[in-house]
């Protein structure tokens, strides 16, 4: 019997400020990591980002979503900067790069570690999951604004959420919670745009 492995094709895109150090750090965490375990790992460096912005006027190419979907997975680092407004970094590249793979869950670990001194003033270990809903919410896309630049200019936003959107997150988190300790505790996060 032979040990063959199947080449692993993934995305990368370290984005802005602070993924372009980061990004490349875990690529090289990932390259150990595969070594150790006979996975091959084939990286696909893409440029988009703000810099990408100011250069093209707009977070990715045209086809950047048919260009990711030829990966399995995406690795994507910090994206935004104070040169673009939030408004394009999220609605240009982050966004539809959520809704068009269904990325609905976004899933945030907390947890300390023995001999590393935390912020957190808590004497016991933590060890949390936040799970967040991704594409719904204040990512629903839905309003806009009346009379730009004059003195009563005024924004609409509405949150969204679908019973698909809620169902799906709630039951991953409380699948989640299951594996663990059986505690969940359910948050909002309203001011997120």
């Amino acid at each position: 019997m032979t040990n063959e492995t199947s080449r692993h094709s993934i995305a990368v895109i370290a984005g802005d400020g602070i993924g372009k150090e980061v990004v490349p750090a875990a690529i090289t965490c990932l390259e150990r990591i595969a070594a150790i375990h006979g996975l091959d790992l084939a990286f696909t460096y893409f440029d988009w980002g703000s810099d990408y912005y100011g250069r093209h006027g707009r977070m990715m190419p045209v086809d950047g979503i048919d260009r990711l979907a030829q990966h399995e997975a995406i690795f994507l680092g910090a994206v935004g900067s104070p040169e673009v407004p939030d408004t394009e970094s999220l609605w240009g590249l982050l966004i539809p790069i959520r809704r068009e793979f269904q990325q609905y869950i976004n899933l945030r670990p907390v947890k300390t570690l023995d001999g590393v001194k935390s912020p957190l003033a808590s004497e016991k270990p933590i060890d949390i999951l936040i799970v967040r809903e991704n594409n719904e919410g204040e990512y629903s896309e839905v309003g806009g604004r009346m009379y730009r630049g004059l003195p009563h200019e005024s924004a609409v936003q509405e949150t969204i959420f679908t019973r698909l959107g809620v169902s799906r997150a709630a039951h991953y988190a409380a699948s989640l919670a299951a594996t663990r300790t059986g505690q969940l505790t359910s948050a909002t996060k309203s001011n997120g745009i």
